[in-house]
């Protein structure tokens, strides 16, 4: 189990790495589906067209969402899309960064697959060999004598396996469509390699501030948001353990008031309130459900404004400071409220 936290711990703190064999991954898996995907066209001219060109979009739009489904910033920017604003203004640039930093990694495997299906062939002869002029493939005499329902039905069948007659025209049908497919494969590369190209050229050639300020702060919220989960669950560990505690001495002592037991002291026990002394500083003044509620709620509705400084007041108006001004994060509610050792406070500001 620790082990596996590890490894957690180890991908969380390397995403970027981890998203991006992620979409390795899709990409050799969208490859592979396709490699062992048994093709296999309806050969009726009313299904011909929608299998054909289902095949072509339907599993690259799957990939994409898949692709956003796996990200984690995905969350991120939904949270910060619609989170109040609060002390803290939300930023236009940020989420479109975020939001092209997602689309980018997603569309790789959809590209992929449309490459290598256009470059089979395979859909694209079952979609348009109905539509094919069977005059441009030669005069055949078998052709000649069909109505147009019957040469639909022989054009719907080229793209089957099971024998076809005239073979000459099942040949030379299959060439000239898969050879469309293939040129639409390659121009289809061509238009992705050139936008890459582009994006890649044109992006020096605006300020390069506002796009470091906004990768800057895209990264401080993946980064804060990880941040403060860790605290959550740094407080919910020590909160339980200073609760188990209690619960365990109040319980104790019921017991020896009972019994008539009187309790020894021991270095043993000189330990443990040093352990319990480190769970109480862990908990920050936060002591009841109703105050850690109250923390949550107010990182939501208004996180702290990003304004670095540093203050030194004393308890009674640090008390105030910390409880009305940043969330309460040293006692919210009255009644709630306990004596404990004042810090300092770092608050961050920034334009952006």
């Amino acid at each position: 189990m620790d082990k596996f936290r590890v490894m957690i711990q180890f991908l969380q703190s390397n995403q970027e790495s981890f998203m991006n064999g992620i979409c390795v991954i899709m990409v050799l898996a969208s490859a592979q589906m396709y490699s062992t995907f048994e093709f296999s066209c309806p050969c009726m001219p009313d299904y011909n067209y929608t299998y054909g060109v289902g095949l072509l979009i339907v599993p690259p739009i799957w990939f994409f969402l898949l692709g956003f489904v796996m990200n984690n910033n995905v969350s991120i920017l939904a949270e910060e899309w619609k989170r109040p604003t609060g002390k803290r203004k939300k930023d236009p640039a940020i989420l479109r960064y975020m939001f092209c930093s997602i689309t980018q990694r997603s569309l790789i495997a959809p590209a992929l697959w449309v490459s290598v299906t256009l470059m089979d062939g395979k859909s694209f002869i079952c979609a348009f060999s109905i539509d094919l002029d069977i005059d441009k493939f030669g005069n055949y005499s078998l052709v000649k004598g069909l109505s147009q329902t019957e040469k639909l039905k022989l054009l719907a069948r080229i793209p089957c396996k099971d024998p076809f007659e005239p073979q000459e025209l099942k040949v030379a049908a299959t060439h000239y469509i898969k050879f469309i497919s293939q040129v639409c494969g390659w121009m289809f590369l061509l238009m992705i390699t050139i936008a890459a190209f582009m994006i890649r050229a044109i992006r020096p050639c605006f300020t390069q501030a506002a796009f470091l300020k906004t990768k800057y702060w895209s990264h401080y919220i993946d980064i804060e948001r990880k941040m403060f989960d860790e605290t959550c669950k740094e407080h919910a560990k020590s909160f339980a353990k200073v609760c188990i505690h209690q619960y365990f001495e109040n319980i104790s002592g019921e017991m020896r008031n009972f019994h008539g037991y009187h309790s020894k002291g021991s270095d043993s026990d000189d330990e443990d309130e040093d352990k319990k002394k480190s769970d109480e500083e862990k908990l920050l003044g936060i002591r009841a459900q109703d105050d850690m509620n109250k923390v949550l709620w107010n990182w939501h509705t208004c996180k702290p404004a990003l304004a670095l400084r540093k203050d030194q007041i004393d308890g009674v108006n640090n008390g105030q400071l910390n409880g009305k001004i940043n969330g309460a994060v040293n006692g919210f509610v009255q009644e709630h409220t306990y004596d404990v050792e004042k810090k300092e406070w770092a608050v961050y500001y920034s334009k952006v």
